[in-house]
C-alpha cells in the first residue's frame, strides 16, 4: 500500500533537488477550498457525542514540532515527545482536557496530615498494551528507573522531592532507597522530603510514566521502538518514519477504550511554520503545532474559527553562557545586553501573538503567584537604553572595542526573526556585532548542555506542572538543564528551603526571593510570556485550551462534514463562500547581518 505522503515531504524533497517538484509548493500554496462545514454537535446524556454525527474515520493529524529523539518516557525531552508521550502513557494522575489533574491509574489517594506521605490506590484489572497486568509494582520499578544515574534521564531532577532522591540522583544511596514503596499488588506509598503543592500534578509528566519492566530486558534500548514498545496509555505506537512521522493506534486495552473515539493519530515533525500553514489549507492535517508570526493578520481575516491563541504557562528568553567569555564574571555586560531591547516592539511586532512583555522568569498567574519584577520595567526604553550604554562601557566596550558574540538558536522561523531583531537592537543602542547560528534541534541542545560554543542562546521554559519552582530549579546548580551555567549557593538555599515549607504565604516569599537574586545576577534576558498560536480544524472537537497546552487525543473526535458521508474525502468540496484568492504573507526578506560578521549558515 502506498504510504501517505504529507506535504512537507514533497517540500524537503524539493530542497534536496530543485527542479523534480516543479511549481508544487506554489499549487499548494495557492487559494485552497475549504473543507465543508461540520455538522452540529450532539452530547448525549453521558457527555459523550452521537455517534450519528461522527466522522466515519476517526484519524487525527497532528503538526508536532521538531523529531522526538526517543519515545522513552524517562529519557525523552521536549515539548514534542511529551505530547506523544500523553497519547502512549498514563501515570498515576492524569489530566482532564482542561488541565485539571484527575485520577489516571490510580483511582484515588491518602495524603497524610504533614503532607509528606501520598498513598496510591490503583484501579483493579489495568493491563498494559500486551495484556501483562498493570500493578503497584510497576511503578515501584519504573520511579526508580527514572531516579537511577544508569538511566541518566535528563528530566529526573523532577523527583527530587521524593525522600532520597538527590542522593540517590548522586549515587550515594541504591535505586532501592528512593522513598517510593510498594504496600500491595495494587497500593504505593511515595514518601517526599517536605511538602509539595505540585506534586500530583508533577506525576503526570513523563518522568513519573510507568514502563513495562519485561519489555525493558527483552528489547533493551530498542524497547521504545515500533512493535517492541508496550505502553498503558489510549494509544499504541504502530510506526515510526524519522523525519516523515509518528503513528499512534487506539489501545483496545486501555481502561477507557470504549470512550475513546479516535481510532488513530498522526504526528508530524514539521518545523517550517509556513509549510505545516499550507498543510493545514490543504486538509491534510487538523491541528498545527504553531504558525509563523508574519502571517497572524491574514490567518485572523482567513481562518478566524481556526486561529486558537491562548495563554500558556511559558517564559521566552535568551540565556547566557556564564562558564566562558565574554560572560563570566561580567554582570554589567550582562544587565546592558539586558537593558538594550524594547520587550514591546519585539512581542508587538515579532512575535505578534499578543505576547506579553517580560521582565521577569516566570509567567504571571501560576496559581496566584506574582513574580519579582526589577525597577528598570517602570522606566522608559530610552532610560534603560541610557543605562545600558553606561553599564557596557563600565564593561570595557566601547565603538573602538565594539563586542562581538553570536546568538544560537534551533531551526525555526520565529526563533530567527526574534534573533535578527534583538541583534538589530543591541547594534543600534550598543554596536555590538551579532553572528546568528542555526542548528537542528538535537545538535542545539547537546551544544547547550555541553557549554563549550555558545554565548547567547535561544531559551524557554513552559512549565511541567502548575508551580514556579518549575522554573526556578533549572537554574539550581548541577541541575541538568542548567545551560547557563549559573551557579549562586544563597540561590540554591532558597531552593531548599522552598522544598520544606509548607505554608504557602512563605512559600511564595521563599520563591519572591530566589526570583529576585536570579534576576539581578542577570543569567538571562526576559523577552515575553507565551501564548500558544495554532490553526486547528473545525471538525476536530474535544479539543479544549487549558494554561498547560496538554491535549490528549483520547479527549477528542472529529464531526462528520456537512454534505459528505465521508470524513476526510479525496477532494474537498467547493465552499458555500470563495476563499478569498489573498496568499498569506510569506516570510519577509531576511535581515542582513550586522556589519563584519556573517549570519550563521541555515542548513
Amino acid at each position: 500500500m502506498t504510504r501517505w505522503k504529507p506535504i512537507w515531504v514533497f517540500a524537503v524533497a524539493c530542497l534536496a533537488g530543485l527542479a523534480a517538484c516543479g511549481d508544487r509548493d506554489s499549487d499548494v500554496g495557492g487559494p485552497i477550498s475549504r473543507r465543508p462545514e461540520p455538522v452540529e454537535m450532539v452530547l448525549l446524556e453521558d457527555g459523550q457525542p452521537d455517534r450519528a454525527v461522527l466522522a466515519d474515520q476517526q484519524v487525527v493529524r497532528r503538526g508536532n514540532g521538531e523529531e522526538p529523539a526517543t519515545l522513552d518516557p524517562h529519557l525523552a525531552i521536549g515539548v514534542p515527545a511529551a505530547h506523544i508521550l500523553r497519547d502512549l502513557f498514563e501515570g498515576l494522575t492524569s489530566e482532564s482536557a482542561d488541565g485539571d489533574v484527575i485520577p489516571g491509574v490510580a483511582l484515588r489517594w491518602n495524603i497524610s496530615r504533614d503532607a509528606r506521605t501520598y498513598t496510591f490506590y490503583l484501579r483493579r484489572d489495568l493491563t498494559w498494551s500486551n495484556g501483562d497486568p498493570l500493578k503497584a509494582e510497576d511503578f515501584v520499578y519504573s520511579l526508580r528507573r527514572a531516579a537511577d544515574p544508569a538511566t541518566a534521564a535528563n528530566a529526573a531532577r523532577m523527583l527530587l522531592p521524593i525522600l532520597n532522591a538527590r542522593e540517590v540522583l548522586a549515587g550515594e544511596l541504591p535505586v532501592e532507597e528512593l522513598g517510593v514503596s510498594l504496600l500491595d499488588e495494587y497500593s504505593l506509598q511515595i514518601t517526599l522530603t517536605g511538602p509539595t503543592p505540585y506534586f500530583l500534578g508533577l506525576l503526570t509528566n513523563p518522568i513519573a510514566y510507568p514502563v513495562n519492566r519485561r519489555n525493558i530486558e527483552e528489547f533493551g534500548e530498542q524497547f521504545s521502538r515500533p512493535g517492541n514498545l508496550v505502553s498503558n496509555g489510549a494509544y499504541v505506537l504502530s510506526d515510526w518514519v524519522p523525519r516523515v512521522e509518528v503513528v499512534l493506534e487506539k489501545n483496545p486495552a486501555f481502561r477507557e477504550a470504549d470512550r475513546t473515539i479516535v481510532e488513530r493519530v498522526h504526528y508530524y515533525p514539521v518545523e517550517d511554520h509556513s509549510t505545516e500553514v499550507k498543510a493545514f489549507r490543504a486538509g491534510e492535517i487538523d491541528w498545527t503545532n504553531e504558525v509563523p508570526n508574519n502571517q497572524f493578520r491574514w490567518l485572523q481575516k482567513n481562518y478566524p474559527d481556526e486561529l486558537v491563541v491562548s495563554p500558556w504557562m511559558g517564559s521566552y528568553f535568551l540565556g547566557f553562557n556564564l562558564t566562558r567569555e565574554p560572560f563570566i564574571d561580567n554582570p554589567s555586560l550582562r544587565m546592558a545586553l539586558v537593558l538594550a531591547i524594547d520587550r514591546q516592539i519585539l512581542a508587538d511586532k515579532v512575535a505578534q501573538f499578543g505576547e506579553q512583555p517580560s521582565f521577569s522568569l516566570v509567567p504571571p498567574g501560576m496559581d496566584g503567584y506574582v513574580p519579582f519584577v526589577p525597577e528598570y520595567a517602570d522606566w522608559t526604553q530610552e532610560e534603560r537604553n541610557h543605562e545600558a550604554r553606561r553599564l557596557f562601557e563600565q564593561a570595557g566596550y566601547s565603538e573602538e572595542r565594539p563586542l562581538r558574540v553570536e546568538i544560537r538558536y534551533n531551526t525555526s522561523e520565529n526563533h530567527k526573526k526574534m534573533a535578527l531583531a534583538v541583534a538589530s537592537m543591541w547594534k543600534q543602542v550598543l554596536g555590538v556585532n551579532t553572528t546568528l547560528v542555526n542548528e537542528e534541534f538535537r545538535v542545539f541542545l547537546q551544544n547547550r548542555e555541553q557549554k563549550v560554543v555558545t554565548q547567547v542562546f535561544r531559551a524557554g521554559w513552559v512549565s511541567d506542572y502548575n508551580d514556579p519552582y518549575s522554573f526556578l530549579e533549572l537554574f539550581r546548580t548541577g541541575h541538568g538543564r542548567n545551560d547557563y551555567g549559573y551557579s549562586n549557593s544563597t540561590f540554591d538555599a532558597l531552593l531548599d528551603e522552598i522544598g520544606t515549607e509548607r505554608v504557602r504565604a512563605r512559600r511564595e516569599r521563599l520563591m519572591f526571593e530566589a526570583e529576585r537574586v536570579l534576576m539581578i545576577d542577570n543569567v538571562i534576558v526576559p523577552i515575553y510570556t507565551y501564548v500558544t498560536k495554532r490553526l486547528v480544524s473545525r471538525q476536530l472537537r474535544g479539543w479544549q485550551n487549558n494554561v498547560m497546552d496538554h491535549h490528549q487525543t483520547r479527549h477528542m473526535f472529529k464531526l462528520r462534514l456537512r454534505g459528505d458521508p465521508a470524513a476526510e474525502p479525496a477532494a474537498p468540496e467547493q465552499p458555500d463562500e470563495p476563499v478569498s484568492a489573498e496568499e498569506p504573507p510569506q516570510a519577509a526578506a531576511e535581515e542582513p547581518a550586522p556589519e563584519g560578521e556573517p549570519e550563521g549558515q541555515e542548513p
